[in-house]
C-alpha cells in the first residue's frame, strides 16, 4: 500500500511537472508569437520609412531640377517689361538720319537683348490666329468678326511669355465670340 501512495504521489508529481513543463511551453510560444508580431510589425514600418526616405529624395531631386531649370525667372520677369518698351521705340517712325542710325543701333541692341532671352528658354506665346487657350491667353476683349472662328484670337494686345514650359506672362488678346 505504501508503496501504491508512493506511486500515486509520483504519478501526481510527474502529472505536475508535465503540466508545469506545458505552462512553460505555452508561454514560451505566445511570447514568440508576441516577438514575432513585434518583428513583423517592425519590418513593416522599416518598409515604410524607406519608402518615405526614397519619395523624399525623388521629391528633392524635382524641386532642385526645377529650381536649376527657372533659376531665371525673376530675372526675366523683370526684363520682359524692358524688352515691351524695345518694341514700343521701335515701332516709331523717325525722321532724319542721325535718328534712323539710332533707331538701327536700337534694333541691334534689342535683338541681341532678344537672343539672350532666347538662349535662356523664353519665348514668345503664339497669338494671333490661334485658338483661345485660357492657359496661354488673358481675354481683354471679345469681339464678333466674320472673318475669325468662334474662340479664335483677333488680335494681340500684349506678347506673353513662357519660359520653357512656364508661362512667365500671359498674352492679352481680343478674343472672336
Amino acid at each position: 500500500m505504501e508503496e501504491n501512495k508512493q506511486e500515486i504521489i509520483d504519478d501526481k508529481e510527474l502529472e505536475n511537472e508535465q503540466d508545469a513543463d506545458q505552462e512553460v511551453v505555452e508561454e514560451s510560444n505566445d511570447e514568440l508569437e508576441q516577438l514575432r508580431q513585434e518583428k513583423e510589425e517592425i519590418n513593416n514600418r522599416l518598409l515604410r520609412l524607406q519608402a518615405d526616405y526614397d519619395n523624399f529624395r525623388r521629391r528633392t531631386q524635382k524641386e532642385k531640377e526645377a529650381d536649376r531649370k527657372y533659376r531665371s525667372q525673376s530675372l526675366v520677369e523683370e526684363l520682359i517689361p524692358a524688352l515691351d518698351n524695345f518694341e514700343r521705340a521701335l515701332a516709331v517712325q523717325v525722321d532724319g538720319d542721325s535718328a534712323k542710325n539710332f533707331s538701327e543701333g536700337m534694333k541691334m541692341v534689342y535683338n541681341q537683348f532678344k537672343t539672350a532671352l532666347e538662349k535662356e528658354g523664353v519665348e514668345a506665346i503664339p497669338a494671333e490666329g490661334e485658338e483661345f487657350d485660357p492657359h496661354l491667353h488673358q481675354a481683354i476683349m471679345q469681339v464678333e468678326d466674320e472673318n475669325y472662328e468662334s474662340n479664335v484670337v483677333v488680335e494681340e494686345l500684349q506678347k506673353g511669355y513662357r519660359l520653357k514650359d512656364r508661362v512667365i506672362r500671359p498674352s492679352m488678346v481680343k478674343v472672336n465670340q
